[in-house]
């Protein structure tokens, strides 16, 4: 009876240790016994950070793998990864290694891609590098050495080691030396003020007189007036530009009408042609203008005429017809 009780003891204790054994490679495992098939992705890193074999592979919290093996590649770190074959993953999915818990522990997380094409066994993903915890605490350490800086700084600034240099020196040296000054500084700002009160000089009647201030109202409305007509006119005169850079009008026929500027140009050409016969003494104009010889004779005919005129004081009108006939020719 107590060999039996014994080999019964045994026997309990015995499975007992090959439950624990089973639990604790359960756990070693990632809750997998046996490697459950699926495709394999390859995801390249700068640093893994920790990231090691068997940690799960989440999409949107949710698990669809694990990291079979993690190895190193060409300048850089590779996780080998297990994807359950029920799950397609786009090929613009992209795959990074998130912190899963305060203790340190790793987990590689994938978004979700909107690619129609999806990746196959053995398809290298993209993936981004994210900042651990020890790089935000070196950061974190940096920026505190540089905020004591920057204390010390201030502290300088305000308190000063040697007194001279402090600003609160500073200030107080520069108050007791212009002291005087802002004394009367501030006496005359005082009379200022109280002149303007009192509506005394141009800028007291401005803040006191009612009259200048409509009057000023008045003469803004005025600026605003011309204002407004001179935008008119503005419009007035693009619309008018407008006409003549259309060819409107005698200044834009005159400007833009190709026929017209020839026309001219043949004009102006004439009327070239002309003075220049004139200033040669060409034809009638040009001789009376360049010729005296016609000149000469009008004067000689006027001369005749005078005489003629001098005789018909005591002849009749016949006869003074004759003799002026008779002057002439």
């Amino acid at each position: 009876m107590n060999n039996t009780q014994q080999t019964v003891r045994v026997g309990l204790f015995f499975l007992l240790g090959c439950a624990l054994a089973w639990i604790t490679f359960e756990s070693l495992s990632g809750g997998q016994i046996f490697k459950k098939s699926g495709y394999t992705l390859v995801a390249p890193f700068a640093n893994l950070k920790g990231l090691k074999e068997g940690d799960e592979v989440l999409m949107a919290g949710v698990k669809i793998g694990s990291v079979a093996v993690t190895r190193l590649g060409n300048q850089r770190v590779e996780a080998v990864l297990t994807i359950d074959p029920k799950v397609a993953i786009p090929n613009d999915a992209v795959a990074s290694v998130e912190t899963s818990s305060l203790l340190g522990s790793q987990h590689l997380a994938v978004s979700f891609g909107s690619s129609a094409v999806m990746l196959k066994d053995g398809d290298t993903m993209k993936t981004k590098n994210t900042a651990d915890m020890n790089e935000v605490i070196a950061q974190l350490g940096s920026l505190g050495s540089k905020l004591e800086g920057v204390a010390d700084n201030i502290g300088k600034a305000l308190g000063g080691d040697s007194g001279s240099g402090s600003l609160f020196n500073k200030l107080d040296k520069l108050v007791d030396q212009n002291g005087p000054k802002l004394t009367d500084t501030i006496a005359n700002l005082q009379d200022i003020t109280g002149k303007i009160k009192n509506g005394e000089g141009t800028f007291g009647k401005l803040v006191n007189d009612p009259k200048l201030h409509d009057d000023l109202v008045a003469a803004v409305g005025e600026i605003k007036a011309a204002a407004a007509d001179a935008k008119v006119f503005m419009a007035d005169t693009r619309g008018i530009i407008a006409d003549v850079k259309s060819g409107k009008g005698a200044v834009g026929t005159l400007l833009y009408d190709q026929a017209t500027a020839e026309n001219l140009k043949v004009s102006v050409a004439n009327v070239r042609t002309v003075t220049d016969k004139i200033a040669k003494g060409e034809g009638t104009l040009g001789k009376l203008l360049a010729d005296d010889t016609m000149y000469k004779d009008i004067q000689g005919v006027m001369k005749k005429a005078d005489r003629a005129l001098d005789g018909m004081g005591d002849s009749g009108p016949i006869t003074a017809v004759g003799v002026v006939a008779n002057a002439l020719f």
